[in-house]
C-alpha cells in the first residue's frame, strides 16, 4: 500500500487527509494519507526514515520555506517562489530517496482567479507576507498584473505598504485585492483585514485564500460595496488535484 501525507504544525483540521482518503476509498486506490504533525522542521528526516513506503507529501504552515534545505531539487516555480507545498519522492537504482519540491498553490490559484480577471484588473494588493503570498505574487505577475504587498509593519521596500497607506487613490488604482493572511479564519471569523472597504466598487475583485467560513467578513464587506468576491475553496481543490498529478507523473 502506498502512503502519502502532510507535514505541518499544528495540523488540527486537515482538508488534505480527508480529501485524499475519500479519493482513495471511492476510486479503490490502495493508498493511505496520514498527518505528520512535527513541532520543528528538524524532525523531517525522522519522518522520512520511519516511513519507507512514503510516495509523496504535502507541506503546510510553517514549513513551506523551512523544508527546502532538506530537498534534492526544486521545480522552477517552487524555486522562483521560494516556497514548497508538494514533495515528490523518487527512489534511484540503489533505493535512495530523492525529494523534489513543487508549488501546486500556483496552479490552483492561477486556474481559480484567471477566469475572474477583467481588462481593468491591472494592479493587485496582496494582504499578508507569508509563504502563500509568494505564490500569489508569482501567479499575478505571470498573469501581467503589477503587485504591492500590504503588511502591518512598515518596510523600506517600495513594494510594501501598511494598512494606513491605503488611500482612496491607492484603492482606486489597485482593483484586485487578495487576502493571504489568516485574518478572518475560523474560529476568529469575526475579524477582517483593515482595508478601507468604503473605497471599493463593482470593478474590484476580492479573493480570500481562506475557505472556512465560506464567506469571510472580508468577502461580505466587499460584496456589500458591489465587489466581486471569491473564497479559496476552489484553489484548495485545484492544488490538491495538481499534487496528485505531481506524485503520479
Amino acid at each position: 500500500m502506498k502512503k502519502f501525507g502532510l507535514i505541518g504544525y499544528p495540523l488540527g483540521h486537515s482538508f488534505s487527509r480527508n480529501f485524499f482518503n475519500e479519493k482513495f476509498h471511492s476510486e479503490n486506490i490502495r493508498a493511505e494519507y496520514v498527518n505528520f504533525e512535527i513541532s520543528t522542521i528538524e524532525q523531517f528526516p525522522e519522518v522520512i526514515k520511519a516511513n519507507p513506503d512514503l510516495c509523496g507529501l504535502n507541506v503546510t504552515i510553517p514549513y513551506k520555506e523551512k523544508v527546502i534545505p532538506y530537498l534534492n531539487r526544486l521545480d522552477p516555480d517552487a524555486a522562483a517562489i521560494g516556497a514548497v507545498n508538494v514533495i515528490r519522492f523518487e527512489r534511484n537504482a540503489f533505493g535512495k530517496v530523492e525529494l523534489t519540491g513543487y508549488n501546486s498553490d500556483v496552479i490552483g490559484f492561477e486556474r481559480s482567479i484567471e477566469p475572474l480577471l477583467e481588462p481593468h484588473h491591472k494592479k493587485a494588493l496582496i494582504l499578508g507576507t507569508g509563504g502563500a503570498s509568494k505564490a500569489v505574487r508569482h501567479t499575478l505577475e505571470r498573469l501581467g498584473l503589477e503587485i504591492r504587498f500590504v503588511s502591518r509593519t512598515a518596510h523600506d521596500n517600495p513594494l510594501y505598504l501598511t494598512y494606513n497607506d491605503l488611500t482612496p487613490e491607492i484603492m482606486a488604482d489597485y482593483k484586485v485585492i487578495v487576502n493571504t493572511s489568516p485574518v478572518g479564519m475560523y474560529p476568529h471569523a469575526d475579524e477582517f483585514p483593515d482595508i478601507p472597504y468604503e473605497c471599493l466598487t463593482s470593478q474590484h475583485l476580492l479573493y480570500d485564500l481562506l475557505y472556512n467560513p465560506d464567506t469571510t467578513l472580508f468577502m461580505k464587506k466587499g460584496s456589500e460595496q458591489g465587489a466581486v468576491v471569491k473564497n479559496g475553496l476552489e484553489m484548495l481543490l485545484l492544488q490538491a488535484f495538481a499534487a496528485w498529478d505531481i506524485w503520479n507523473q
